[in-house]
């Protein structure tokens, strides 16, 4: 008898010995996934940007670009400031939570499945009803692909920031106050869980709808990989976005592209500057449905939100427990308001 319990023990420690070293490895791989914003690959060409930048900015003289680049790369109030060790908690707390639920979300094949299987019905049709070569299909597949996922990350987007009750979860990006590039992990578990689910149905449905028209001749342009475009708009400075130095692309391609320095607006904390550019990749968005705001000159920006700074934005209560007590508090009023209504 005891010897059995002494087995469960030692399989206990095992199975935690394997659950922490599974989140250590997750932690630290996406470091080295092409997929993933942090990936080296990525990191090394925007901090090369950076020093371009920063160079051009201080009139291509080298003593004043390291003293530029020290106080905006390479600053302990950037690495070590409390905005920053709440996004290091995020990290920490949002990996260890996507490992136990990611698994458990809709996979996109069985939405694709289901999508292919109504298009049959619709149509009265077997798939790939339309013949082209894959040299042809393959890069209309991957451009379609790009626009309906970047739309719907800006309509997304901007529904976080227009509706209450999903602005008290992606408050909680905002309230960094100063930027670094693994701010990218600082969202409340809702809205990745939401921003997953908006993948997986923007995926499948364009994947559904190619593989019905076009049978098997559909796939990706990748490199290492990952879908083309991501890889470009990653490997060209989209770590920049979530920094201190200011790279913009001028007024024109700024009406087709968003820069960093057009996100960094969106993070600004001066009411001029709310509600704008909520672009991923493209400012088309921005610019048609009245969003969008330039980066034409160069100014100090502050980042946040309008009230809550410092520790009490980035303890684990304000990032994780205090949004979904807002969240509550507004359908409690939506309720009340509706009962009286009534």
């Amino acid at each position: 008898m005891a010897g059995a319990e002494n087995l469960g023990a030692e399989e206990d420690v095992r199975s935690m010995d394997t659950i922490v070293t599974d989140y250590l490895d997750v932690l630290i791989s996406d470091f080295f996934d092409p997929n993933r914003r942090i990936y080296l690959g990525y990191l090394i060409p925007t901090f090369t940007m950076a020093a371009v930048v920063i160079l051009i900015g201080a009139g291509w003289k080298l003593r004043a670009a390291v003293a530029a680049g020290r106080r905006a790369l390479f600053n302990r109030s950037i690495w070590w400031s409390e905005s920053a060790r709440g996004d290091y908690k995020a990290l920490a707390v949002n990996h260890a939570f996507m490992m136990a639920v990611g698994p458990r979300l809709v996979p996109w094949l069985a939405v694709a499945a289901a999508i292919y299987t109504g298009l049959e019905t619709l149509f009265d049709a077997r798939p790939g009803v339309l013949a082209l070569s894959t040299w042809l299909v393959t890069p209309i597949f991957t451009v379609c692909y790009v626009l309906c996922d970047d739309i719907s990350k800006y309509l997304v987007h901007r529904a976080f920031h227009r509706w209450p009750l999903l602005w008290a979860f992606h408050k909680v990006h905002h309230t960094a106050e100063v930027l670094n590039p693994l701010t990218i992990y600082r969202f409340h578990p809702v809205e990745l869980v939401l921003s997953a689910l908006r993948s997986i149905a923007v995926y499948a449905a364009v994947i559904s709808l190619f593989f019905f028209f076009f049978s098997d001749t559909v796939s990706l342009y990748t490199v290492l990989g990952v879908n083309t475009v991501m890889f470009v708009f990653n490997a060209t400075g989209a770590n920049l976005r979530h920094t201190h130095v200011r790279l913009t692309y001028g007024p024109i391609f700024e009406r087709i592209f968003i820069s960093p320095a057009q996100h960094q607006i969106h993070h600004s904390v001066e009411k001029r500057h709310h509600d704008k550019n909520f672009g991923a990749i493209l400012a088309l968005w921005d610019w048609l449905g009245g969003s969008l705001c330039l980066a034409d000159k160069a100014e100090d920006l502050r980042y946040g939100v309008t009230g809550g700074t410092g520790i009490e934005s980035n303890s684990l209560y304000a990032l994780y427990v205090k949004p979904v007590l807002e969240a509550g508090q507004i359908m409690r009023n939506a309720a009340a308001r509706g009962g009286r209504r009534s």
